[in-house]
């Protein structure tokens, strides 16, 4: 690996207090994992193309299909509580 990094400077950003054992696990794995990423990189990907998901997948549109809207009595028929043509609801946010 050419890049070192700082496990204090990480945890910090992290915002997660380690114990001395607990750096040096995680100084060795975090080594790994960037060796790891670095051995990728030196793979020769030419003529490969990118994914996003090892499955090929596809999204499946429905045609869109007009359709009659509810009717609007009908729909307020079954609110517990209405104001002229719109459902009432309790207040939740209070404006300051």
């Amino acid at each position: 690996m050419s890049e070192k990094f700082n496990i204090d400077s990480l945890a910090d950003l992290a915002r997660i207090r380690l114990k001395k054992e607990e750096k040096a696990k995680l100084t060795n794995d975090l080594s790994k994992i960037l060796g790891y990423v670095e051995a990728l990189g030196q793979l020769n990907l030419e003529g490969i193309e990118p994914t996003t998901h090892v499955a090929k997948l596809e999204n499946v549109f429905r045609a869109d299909e007009v359709k009659p809207a509810l009717v609007r009595e009908e729909v307020l028929k079954h609110s517990p509580h209405r104001e002229g043509n719109f459902f009432k609801v309790p207040k939740v946010i209070d404006q300051a």
